[in-house]
């Protein structure tokens, strides 16, 4: 720790015997630096807040939300840095009288670009700053074009909100207009391709869709009607079978023998229907029996009355066979119309190819067509709210005012930071050329960097003159560092009372 102490020791008194070189160093840093802040310009600042407040009798069942507005409203707030609104902002105010050609212009728009700032602080409320530095003018002057150019773009953002897009909305509608008429001409002329191929190929197939998908239809209904075809030959054969057991005519004494035959022939009709054919011994025996029995009971049979259950039976017979003989015409037509199809794809390949490339467009012409209708009646919608009920209103909070202080540089703060600095600079100058210059403050230093021992150290003894001149030489330090201090309380008055002025 006493090392430490004595270390600390010798670098003040380092620094001490260049006290004068320390001085000098921090007075050369302070009056650059201080020069240098004086050559910063004064910006001065004019602030205006604006409340934005997004309202619309209509909500959202026509397209137009709460985020839709704050999107428009950030696209004015973009838009307010435009070249051609910051035209306006310099035509508009005191700037314009610095400007004499489209260079002139093009210069101060430049300036207006880094010099405007619109943020947003909070959900709906805006702050539009407008800053003014021009060297060429006065503090005063540019105080009052930094209200202007605030001002300027607080006009700028009431025109954009209040007078709205309408020019923009009649533009958009006149195009749309144009794109769905053209977009309905070429969709009917698609719609005409596609019936026409449709009949040239496709009308014959059931279903709707592409060849391939009519062609499954097709098939699948040939399977339905193949189902109900067997269905019906069933039926029909059942129903022969019970028509073959059941007598024409009504008579007593025949009874026996028409019993007889009617359960012969149901006999035949039953072999019949488990698939025999009429070649089977057993059908061509009892086709005998049956001859025989008919033979014995003709007579009688014929002199009988109508027998009402066969007349019922034989009509039900006459349905079924109508069901069974329309299921195979349908089913003929079908199978004639499937291979028709069938050898016109193996006659065309491209036939399949040209439907989908057929439907594909009508789809495409179709699903544009949709979207401008849908988009063109938005945007009417939209023009016509915004113009009847204002999307988008706003009130200014605070106006602009003209600045009574420059908001940049923080000139007394650079100032004593430059003589803080300078100071430093003085010590450290000092501190680092003693590290550098071969000296032995201290008899311990000696010895080790001679490595011889130290006999002894004499100490320093003044005379009445040298004392003298060593108190002299310290109140001119001692002025020359409180000058320093003072010129800097100087500028930092000196720069209040400038601002007081201005």
């Amino acid at each position: 720790m006493s090392g430490l102490y004595d270390e600390i020791l010798i670098a003040l008194h380092g620094v001490w015997n260049r006290r004068w070189l320390a001085l000098a160093v921090a007075w050369g840093i302070c009056m650059v630096g201080w020069l240098v802040v004086s050559l910063i310009p004064n910006s001065y600042e004019s602030k205006a807040k604006v409340y934005v407040q997004t309202q619309s009798i209509l909500p959202e069942q026509i397209g137009i939300s709460t985020g839709d507005q704050q999107q428009n409203v950030n696209r004015v707030r973009q838009t307010l840095a435009s070249a051609e609104n910051l035209e306006k902002v310099v035509r508009g105010t005191d700037l314009a009288q610095s400007v004499s050609n489209d260079r002139d212009l093009a210069g101060k728009v430049a300036m207006l670009r880094a010099n405007i700032k619109v943020v947003s602080t909070q959900d709906n409320l805006f702050e539009i700053t407008g800053s003014s530095s021009d060297t060429s003018i006065s503090d005063g002057a540019n105080a009052r074009i930094a209200a202007q150019i605030a001002q300027k773009l607080i006009d700028i953002f009431e025109e954009e909100n209040v007078a709205g897009d309408r020019d923009e909305t009649r533009q958009s509608l006149s195009f749309l207009d144009s794109q769905v008429a053209q977009r309905g001409k070429q969709l009917q002329a698609a719609d005409q391709r596609r019936v026409e191929f449709e009949q040239k190929y496709m009308g014959l197939l059931p279903g709707t869709g592409s060849i391939s998908a009519r062609m499954d239809a097709a098939r699948t209904e040939i399977n339905a009607i193949d189902s109900q075809l067997v269905a019906a030959q069933s039926a029909l054969s059942a129903m022969n079978a019970q028509l073959a057991g059941t007598p024409a005519s009504i008579s007593g004494g025949a009874s026996g023998g028409t019993s007889a035959l009617g359960s012969v022939m149901g006999e035949i009709a039953a072999a019949k229907a488990r698939g025999w054919t009429e070649n089977h011994p057993d059908i061509v025996a009892l086709r005998r029996q049956a001859a025989a029995l008919k033979g014995q009971g003709g007579a009688s049979a014929a002199t009988g009355t109508p027998n009402p259950t066969y007349t019922s039976l034989k009509s039900m017979q006459a349905e079924r066979a109508a069901t069974v003989q329309a299921l195979q015409v349908r089913k003929g037509q079908i199978q004639a119309d499937l291979n028709a199809m069938t050898d016109r794809q193996v006659s065309e390949p491209g036939v399949a190819s040209e439907q989908e490339r057929l439907n594909r467009e009508y789809e495409a012409l179709k699903t544009q067509y949709d979207k401008l209708l849908a988009d063109r009646e938005e945007v009417r919608l939209r023009g016509d709210v915004q113009s009847e009920t204002g999307a988008v209103k706003f009130r200014v909070i605070e106006p602009p005012s003209v600045p009574s202080k420059p908001a940049a540089p923080n000139r007394p703060l650079l100032l004593l930071a430059v003589l803080i600095v300078g100071i430093f600079g003085g010590l450290g100058t000092a501190f680092a050329l003693g590290q550098v210059q071969t000296t032995y403050p201290t008899a311990a230093r000696l010895e080790k960097a001679a490595g011889l021992p130290v006999i002894g150290a004499i100490t320093e003894t003044l005379t009445a003159a040298q004392h003298v001149v060593r108190k002299q030489r310290l109140k001119l330090f001692l002025a020359g560092s409180g000058g320093l201090a003072g010129v800097c309380l100087l500028l930092v008055a000196v720069e209040f009372v400038q601002r007081g002025m201005a």
